[in-house]
């Protein structure tokens, strides 16, 4: 039982994380919803590796290297099989869709470094030659900071106050890193169907954050809403947007209304709220009955190699 609660845990997380993106600031809330995903996940796939070992350990190779005397006797014979090959599936389809989204994703990567090679760059700015509305934060482009990538098409839909006020936005993007915590988001999804529901939430809070580095930036809270607000009306009325990866942070992405509105109000400062204890005690559930599942298991495998009697 200990090693099925991981797995109903996830579910809990998107409704928490929707809360904890409305009532706590931004850049908080991005950490707190990230590594929430990230520990869930990786309870999830210990689990399943734990419900798939009675399985495993049925075949002789592996029950050598485990120096099994005794077959492990971890319940009924017939359930633990069945619960064991469903384990084995769910693992196989999380395995699958994470080696075909990392692949995909990397292609994209590639696609958008290469779109931009050999485009000279002023302060990692880098404007392409592009009708099409478009801005984004590219990883990678130097270790430290990366590259933000402009289209001309934005450039002449925003006035220059509005340009600079996008352009820090961007900036945030890449100084906070926030391709690592969509990245988390995006393997986290892969792993269970639940965490995928979070990942939404995260771009929020990494698209709220930097909303809110602009507005510090630039000095003008009102500016940083119109900013946002024309460069997703010019996007939107563009038919055909640029194909970037979904680690690439876009300052267009996101439900834009609320961005704007948020930004229109007073800037958020509150550091706590009763949904981020909520998530804590959520990651600490999982990681205490994934903790406790696996020394019920390792003791039915010591059980198994004349270790210790059997009760």
């Amino acid at each position: 039982m200990l090693l099925v609660v991981p797995l109903v845990l996830p579910w809990l997380l998107p409704p928490l994380a929707r809360r904890t993106a409305e009532r706590v600031r931004p850049d908080i809330a991005l950490w707190a919803i990230a590594a929430g995903a990230a520990v869930l996940a990786l309870g999830v796939v210990t689990c399943l590796g734990a419900l798939l070992l009675p399985l495993a350990l049925r075949l002789p190779v592996l029950a050598a290297l485990a120096h099994l005397l005794h077959p492990l006797q971890a319940g009924p014979a017939s359930l633990v099989a069945c619960i064991s090959t469903l384990a084995g599936g769910a693992l196989a389809v999380a395995a699958s869709a994470a080696a075909r989204g990392v692949t995909a994703e990397v292609a994209r990567l590639r696609a958008a470094r290469d779109l931009v090679a050999g485009i000279p760059e002023a302060g990692g700015l880098c404007v392409l030659d592009d009708d099409r509305p478009d801005a984004f934060a590219l990883p990678g482009g130097t270790p430290r900071t990366g590259r933000i990538v402009v289209t001309a098409g934005m450039l002449r839909a925003l006035d220059p106050r509005e340009r600079e006020a996008l352009l820090g936005h961007e900036r945030a993007h890449l100084a906070g890193h926030h391709h690592v915590f969509l990245a988390v988001a995006q393997l986290a999804g892969w792993c269970h169907p639940a965490l995928a529901s979070a990942l939404p939430v995260v771009s929020l809070a990494a698209e709220r954050a930097a909303d809110e580095a602009a507005a510090r930036a630039c000095g003008d809270r009102r500016l940083t809403a119109r900013a946002i607000g024309r460069a997703a009306l010019a996007s939107t009325a563009c038919r055909s947007g640029l194909h970037v990866p979904a680690v690439a942070a876009r300052g267009t992405t996101g439900p834009v209304p609320a961005r704007v509105k948020a930004l229109f109000a007073q800037a958020p400062v509150r550091r706590f709220a009763p949904a981020l204890l909520a998530i804590s005690l959520l990651c600490g559930a999982a990681g205490a009955s994934s903790l406790g599942g696996a020394v019920w298991l390792h003791r039915g495998v010591e059980v198994a190699q004349g270790e210790h009697p059997s009760e």
